[in-house]
Protein backbone atom coordinates (compact mmCIF):
# COMPACT_ATOMS: atom_id res chain seq x y z
CA UNK A 1 0.00 0.00 0.00
CA UNK A 2 2.46 2.21 1.05
CA UNK A 3 3.93 1.75 -2.70
CA UNK A 4 1.49 2.27 -4.55
CA UNK A 5 0.85 6.02 -2.58
CA UNK A 6 4.20 6.46 -2.79
CA UNK A 7 3.82 6.08 -6.80
CA UNK A 8 0.77 7.90 -6.80
CA UNK A 9 2.70 11.10 -5.03
CA UNK A 10 5.40 10.72 -7.44
CA UNK A 11 2.73 10.85 -10.24
CA UNK A 12 1.27 13.40 -9.15
CA UNK A 13 4.29 15.60 -8.75
CA UNK A 14 5.13 14.79 -12.12
CA UNK A 15 2.20 15.81 -13.52
CA UNK A 16 1.69 19.19 -10.70
CA UNK A 17 5.04 20.51 -11.78
CA UNK A 18 3.88 21.17 -15.51
CA UNK A 19 0.72 22.38 -14.57
CA UNK A 20 2.64 24.77 -12.29
CA UNK A 21 4.85 25.96 -14.99
CA UNK A 22 2.01 26.38 -16.96
CA UNK A 23 0.43 28.38 -14.72
CA UNK A 24 3.60 30.44 -14.19
CA UNK A 25 3.08 31.87 -17.70
CA UNK A 26 -0.35 32.44 -17.89
CA UNK A 27 -1.05 34.85 -14.79
CA UNK A 28 1.30 37.39 -16.40
CA UNK A 29 -0.38 37.07 -20.03
CA UNK A 30 -3.87 38.11 -17.87
CA UNK A 31 -2.38 40.52 -15.67
CA UNK A 32 -0.60 42.48 -18.89
CA UNK A 33 -4.62 42.46 -20.94
CA UNK A 34 -5.69 43.80 -17.66
CA UNK A 35 -3.39 46.93 -18.17
CA UNK A 36 -4.22 47.64 -21.48
CA UNK A 37 -6.30 50.95 -22.06
CA UNK A 38 -9.89 50.45 -22.46
CA UNK A 39 -11.64 52.93 -25.09
CA UNK A 40 -15.36 53.53 -25.41
CA UNK A 41 -16.84 53.30 -28.73
CA UNK A 42 -19.43 55.16 -30.57
CA UNK A 43 -21.65 52.60 -31.43
CA UNK A 44 -23.23 51.94 -34.97
CA UNK A 45 -26.75 53.03 -33.96
CA UNK A 46 -25.88 56.11 -32.29
CA UNK A 47 -24.00 57.44 -35.45
CA UNK A 48 -26.76 56.71 -37.47
CA UNK A 49 -29.32 58.67 -34.62
CA UNK A 50 -27.05 61.60 -35.30
CA UNK A 51 -26.82 61.77 -38.85
CA UNK A 52 -30.54 61.49 -39.12
CA UNK A 53 -31.12 63.89 -36.60
CA UNK A 54 -28.81 66.35 -38.37
CA UNK A 55 -30.34 65.54 -42.14
CA UNK A 56 -33.70 65.64 -40.68
CA UNK A 57 -33.20 69.26 -39.14
CA UNK A 58 -31.71 70.70 -42.55
CA UNK A 59 -33.90 69.71 -44.83
CA UNK A 60 -36.84 71.20 -42.12
CA UNK A 61 -34.81 74.24 -42.89
CA UNK A 62 -34.56 73.82 -46.87
CA UNK A 63 -30.86 72.34 -46.95
CA UNK A 64 -29.72 69.59 -48.83
CA UNK A 65 -26.48 68.11 -47.18
CA UNK A 66 -24.51 65.64 -46.66
CA UNK A 67 -23.38 64.09 -42.44
CA UNK A 68 -20.67 61.87 -41.57
CA UNK A 69 -19.58 60.49 -38.69
CA UNK A 70 -16.39 59.09 -37.93
CA UNK A 71 -14.69 56.94 -35.67
CA UNK A 72 -12.14 58.26 -32.45
CA UNK A 73 -9.25 57.62 -34.83
CA UNK A 74 -11.10 59.71 -37.64
CA UNK A 75 -12.55 56.36 -40.13
CA UNK A 76 -15.50 56.63 -40.97
CA UNK A 77 -18.48 55.40 -39.57
CA UNK A 78 -21.45 56.06 -40.90
CA UNK A 79 -22.84 58.77 -43.72
CA UNK A 80 -26.06 60.04 -44.97
CA UNK A 81 -26.77 61.96 -47.88
CA UNK A 82 -30.10 64.23 -48.89
CA UNK A 83 -32.11 64.08 -51.99
CA UNK A 84 -29.88 66.34 -54.45
CA UNK A 85 -27.29 67.37 -52.02
CA UNK A 86 -24.09 68.52 -54.09
CA UNK A 87 -21.24 65.73 -54.75
CA UNK A 88 -18.74 67.75 -52.55
CA UNK A 89 -21.05 67.61 -49.97
CA UNK A 90 -20.15 63.84 -49.29
CA UNK A 91 -16.12 64.66 -48.97
CA UNK A 92 -16.66 67.64 -46.87
CA UNK A 93 -18.84 66.54 -44.65
CA UNK A 94 -16.34 63.17 -43.63
CA UNK A 95 -13.29 65.53 -44.14
CA UNK A 96 -14.82 68.20 -41.35
CA UNK A 97 -15.68 65.18 -38.76
CA UNK A 98 -12.28 63.63 -39.26
CA UNK A 99 -10.94 67.27 -38.53
CA UNK A 100 -13.64 67.46 -35.77
CA UNK A 101 -12.17 63.76 -34.02
CA UNK A 102 -8.49 64.50 -34.59
CA UNK A 103 -8.23 67.80 -33.37
CA UNK A 104 -10.74 67.72 -30.12
CA UNK A 105 -12.27 71.18 -31.57
CA UNK A 106 -15.06 72.16 -33.52
CA UNK A 107 -13.79 73.12 -36.70
CA UNK A 108 -15.36 76.70 -37.03
CA UNK A 109 -12.72 77.11 -33.95
CA UNK A 110 -10.21 76.16 -35.61
CA UNK A 111 -10.86 78.18 -38.74
CA UNK A 112 -11.08 81.52 -36.96
CA UNK A 113 -8.00 80.21 -34.95
CA UNK A 114 -5.69 79.83 -38.17
CA UNK A 115 -7.62 83.33 -39.11
CA UNK A 116 -6.70 84.78 -36.29
CA UNK A 117 -2.98 83.40 -35.73
CA UNK A 118 -1.45 83.09 -39.08
CA UNK A 119 1.71 81.00 -37.78
CA UNK A 120 -1.02 78.09 -37.29
CA UNK A 121 -2.04 77.97 -40.75
CA UNK A 122 -0.04 75.32 -41.08
CA UNK A 123 -2.68 73.04 -39.43
CA UNK A 124 -4.15 73.24 -43.16
CA UNK A 125 -1.49 71.13 -44.57
CA UNK A 126 -0.89 68.22 -41.45
CA UNK A 127 -2.63 65.47 -44.39
CA UNK A 128 -4.99 65.58 -47.15
CA UNK A 129 -8.13 64.99 -44.63
CA UNK A 130 -8.14 67.83 -42.54
CA UNK A 131 -10.93 70.77 -43.63
CA UNK A 132 -10.22 74.08 -41.62
CA UNK A 133 -14.53 74.92 -42.43
CA UNK A 134 -17.05 75.07 -40.02
CA UNK A 135 -19.95 72.26 -39.52
CA UNK A 136 -17.24 69.63 -37.63
CA UNK A 137 -18.07 68.82 -34.37
CA UNK A 138 -16.09 66.27 -31.91
CA UNK A 139 -18.28 63.72 -30.41
CA UNK A 140 -18.12 64.22 -26.84
CA UNK A 141 -19.57 61.52 -24.39
CA UNK A 142 -19.05 61.46 -20.50
CA UNK A 143 -15.29 63.35 -21.19
CA UNK A 144 -14.37 61.38 -23.49
CA UNK A 145 -14.21 62.33 -27.85
CA UNK A 146 -15.62 59.45 -29.14
CA UNK A 147 -15.73 60.65 -32.72
CA UNK A 148 -16.95 63.35 -35.14
CA UNK A 149 -19.72 64.40 -37.32
CA UNK A 150 -19.05 66.74 -39.96
CA UNK A 151 -22.25 68.45 -42.04
CA UNK A 152 -21.62 70.16 -45.62
CA UNK A 153 -24.01 72.25 -48.01
CA UNK A 154 -26.12 74.24 -45.77
CA UNK A 155 -26.04 77.79 -47.52
CA UNK A 156 -23.00 78.77 -44.36
CA UNK A 157 -21.18 77.26 -42.34
CA UNK A 158 -22.44 78.36 -39.10
CA UNK A 159 -25.82 76.55 -40.58
CA UNK A 160 -23.94 73.24 -40.91
CA UNK A 161 -22.75 73.52 -37.34
CA UNK A 162 -26.30 73.98 -35.96
CA UNK A 163 -27.05 70.69 -37.88
CA UNK A 164 -24.43 69.17 -36.90
CA UNK A 165 -25.28 70.66 -33.05
CA UNK A 166 -28.72 68.42 -33.42
CA UNK A 167 -26.90 65.48 -34.14
CA UNK A 168 -25.21 65.76 -30.93
CA UNK A 169 -28.56 66.51 -29.04
CA UNK A 170 -29.86 63.48 -30.73
CA UNK A 171 -27.36 61.42 -28.63
CA UNK A 172 -26.68 63.18 -25.70
CA UNK A 173 -23.06 64.56 -26.51
CA UNK A 174 -21.81 67.32 -25.17
CA UNK A 175 -22.76 70.31 -26.70
CA UNK A 176 -20.19 72.23 -28.84
CA UNK A 177 -22.37 75.09 -30.52
CA UNK A 178 -23.97 77.76 -28.96
CA UNK A 179 -28.22 77.82 -29.34
CA UNK A 180 -29.20 80.35 -32.10
CA UNK A 181 -30.54 83.37 -30.40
Amino acid sequence: MMKILSRLASRMIVAGVPLCLLMSFVVPYVTLADELPKESVLPLEMANKAIQAALDVCKKDGYRVSVSVVDRDGVLRAMGRSDGAGPHTVDSSRKKAYTAASLRRPTSELADLIAKVPALQALREINGEVLMLGGGLPIEIGGDVLGGIGVGGAPGTHLDDACAQEGLDAIGAAPKVSPAK
